[in-house]
């Protein structure tokens, strides 16, 4: 399994969740994806496997049960920053790695952080990156689960 294909189909559910601003909708969204891999018809793709899926799946209904808490964590660290004013791939990217921090304990940190980073500089805009790396830094502080904040504590 692949976690970070699991993630790329996450951020693709988090994205279309996010345009349509229906927080419900998780099974219609991940089924559309999972269905259009195997009608597509490139051959070259290898279809997500059942583990990637069930990851997927967490990730996204982890996000939309936690979405209140999660976007008040992103808000916080964000100082000059809505959260409706980000760009849409950068904001669910957040989302779903702000969740990782929270309810992922058996993945590290600083994975979590590394993979919302290629996330950004493959999906997102020219600053992306940075932007991502700098939240989720200090959201990973505020959790107490590493960031430049928890060090300078010790």
């Amino acid at each position: 399994m692949s976690r970070r294909r699991a993630r790329e189909f996450a951020l693709q559910a988090l994205y279309g969740i996010d345009q349509r601003r229906r927080s419900g909708d998780s099974d219609g969204v991940l089924g559309g994806l999972w269905k259009a891999q195997l009608d597509d018809g490139d051959f070259d793709a290898k279809p997500a496997e059942s583990k990637e899926m069930d990851y997927a799946r967490r990730l996204v209904d982890g996000v939309a049960a936690m979405s209140e808490e999660i976007d008040a964590h992103i808000e916080e660290a964000s100082t000059n920053w809505r959260l409706v004013r980000m760009p849409v791939v950068d904001r669910n990217i957040l989302r779903m790695a702000t969740f990782e921090l929270k309810a992922c304990l058996d993945v590290p940190a600083s994975v979590v952080i590394n993979e919302a980073v290629e996330l950004a500089k493959r999906y997102g805009e020219k600053d992306s990156r940075a932007f991502v790396n700098g939240i989720l830094d200090r959201i990973a502080g505020d959790l107490g689960r590493g960031g430049r904040r928890n060090r300078s504590r010790r």
